[in-house]
């Protein structure tokens, strides 16, 4: 136990010290922007195109595990939309933003730093496919459904476009196509980028766990909703179980990437659903609550599914 304390103490304590900090300096969130621009559109995508880059081409193509990884998120989502949907009696828009908060993981700024303590840079491959697709799954469904609620008043074909640019402009998507090709061709950037590229992935995790702590820190909580039972049912316990059965059914896959999938799918809720429902304005202090509960929550449910995996009560497949 004492290994995987010493694990998690050192990730989830960069979260409390971006707290910590946020609380007694009293800066404005605004403050954080320029942080959020490096660790978005420097540090994260030099992690995923240095580790994509150097990984055989054919195991980024494993699509069973991408589509086991993507429906099981997805079934997720449904369960709570289609619930909400009914409580709400009609109320497209929350419910979309209630299947959000019980399906979208923080997979961007807490997954890569994580999956790679526990598992080392073999993760990287199944971690950066898991975000690729997910966002695309996200980015699409998002909109379509407030389309639908008829929040969005868009055209359709403008909506479509505005889908189509959120998906291929992502900075974490254009370095993962580059990664790719690299691989693909088996391309090796020169040592003074390669030396740049380090550099920024040593920096990737640190700044995106300390921006975490800081944004939970200045969205403080004023009640907790009655939905956050359900939500966190199904973020942190329902999701990873899923996601361990759908991905053992579907293939053999290696121990590495079932467990980083695993884990991936037992994160808490993503800020990107703070930040979709306040785009909408639907569900915003609510959808706020669900990522500071889920993150507090999932201090221990992560470290007890860490403590399961390494420890050998999960096996690598249920079904070999």
């Amino acid at each position: 136990m004492l290994e995987v304390v010493g694990l998690v103490i050192p990730f989830f304590g960069l979260i409390f010290l971006g707290y910590f900090v946020a609380r007694i300096t009293r800066q404005p969130l605004e403050a954080l922007g320029w942080m959020n621009t490096f660790i978005i559109y420097l540090a994260l995508p030099a992690l995923f195109f240095q580790l994509l880059a150097k990984t055989p081409f054919e195991q980024l193509t494993e699509w069973r595990f991408i589509a086991g990884s993507v429906l099981s998120t997805f079934a997720i989502f449904m369960i709570m939309f289609g619930g909400s949907l009914v409580v709400a009696r009609g109320a497209i828009a929350e419910a979309t933003i209630k299947g959000l908060a019980a399906a979208y993981g923080n997979i961007g700024y807490m997954g890569p730093g994580l999956a790679l303590l526990a598992f080392g840079e073999t993760a990287a491959v199944p971690v950066a496919l898991i975000f690729c697709f997910e966002n695309i799954m996200h980015f699409a469904v998002a909109p379509m459904m407030m389309a639908l609620s008829g929040d969005d008043k868009s055209p359709p074909l403008q909506l479509a476009g505005e889908v189509v640019r959120k998906i291929v402009l992502h900075p974490f998507i254009i370095a993962t196509a580059f990664g790719v090709a690299a691989a693909f061709f088996e391309i090796r950037p020169p040592l003074p980028v390669e030396r740049l590229l380090v550099y920024l992935s040593s920096a990737a995790a640190p700044c995106a766990l300390f921006a975490m702590g800081v944004t939970l820190a200045l969205r403080p909580l004023k009640r907790v909703p009655h939905e956050m039972a359900p939500i966190a049912v199904l973020k942190l316990i329902v999701h990873p179980l899923l996601c361990y059965v759908v991905l053992s059914g579907v293939g053999n896959f290696s121990e590495t990437w079932l467990f980083s999938a695993v884990l991936l799918a037992a994160l808490p809720t993503a800020t990107n659903v703070f930040v979709i429902a306040q785009q909408y304005g639907v569900w915003v202090e609510r959808a706020s609550a669900s990522v500071l509960i889920t993150t507090c929550l999932s201090v221990l449910t992560v470290t007890g599914l860490l403590y399961a995996i390494t420890h050998g009560i999960l096996p690598p497949d249920l079904f070999p």
